[in-house]
């Protein structure tokens, strides 16, 4: 099943903050989260708080991806950074 990926302008700031060696990482992921969401390289998972309703997904050990289902098909990139991005 493969989902529409959609960029919020947050997403796309934060993304083009990043070291280039990490962009690279991302855009693989993305390539991921576009065929298969809960593929378990990606280690998909639900936040709870005030992120509750939302999902992150692994870019690797330090970087995550925050995203929601916009709907069964599409899902939305919400925030891309460390684990401050929880905050």
């Amino acid at each position: 099943m493969m989902v529409r990926i959609l960029y919020t302008s947050g997403f796309v700031r934060q993304y083009d903050e990043l070291p280039d060696s990490i962009k690279e990482d991302v855009r693989e992921r993305i390539e991921l989260l576009r065929a298969d969401p809960r593929t378990p390289t990606l280690r998909t998972h639900k936040l709870k708080g005030s992120l509750e309703g939302k999902w992150s997904c692994r870019v690797n050990y330090r970087y995550r991806i925050v995203f929601c289902y916009d709907a069964k098909d599409t899902v939305a990139l919400l925030g891309i950074g460390t684990h401050d991005i929880y905050q």
